[in-house]
């Protein structure tokens, strides 16, 4: 069992940035794999980036790709993402998820564990 904790939310400015953080409980984080999704009103979930358990494999979605970054700290239990040049469509709740497997990455149904969100809001 994974209890995931998502933090650094806010209001920003169209192009700052964002620090989210996503602590896990549990002694088996680093055996997960982690993702970050984001959900606005009215749209589905879409992924946005992964990172493999050693840090070793990374995946982004192509609208975030060179924006964001995600890198994990296993001897703290948490996954960040960094988000610069922030847009008005990245405007969000941002979730923080975790599985056992790496493939196949951006899908969301398989994730096993989710955090409760946090909201991003970035103005034009």
């Amino acid at each position: 069992q994974v209890q995931l904790v998502e933090s650094g939310g806010g209001l920003v400015q169209a192009g700052g940035s964002l620090r989210l953080s996503c602590a896990a409980s549990g002694r088996t984080f680093s055996t997960y794999v982690m993702g970050w999704f984001r959900q606005a009103p009215g749209k589905e979930r879409e992924f946005v980036a992964a990172i493999s358990w050693s840090v070793s494999s990374t995946y982004y979605a192509d609208s975030v790709k060179g924006r964001f970054t995600i890198s994990r700290d296993n001897a703290k239990n948490t996954v960040y993402l960094q988000m610069n040049s922030l847009k008005p469509e990245d405007t969000a709740v941002y979730y923080c998820a975790a599985k056992r497997q790496w493939y196949p990455i951006p899908r969301a149904d398989e994730y096993d564990y989710w955090g409760q969100g946090t909201q991003v809001t970035v103005s034009s």
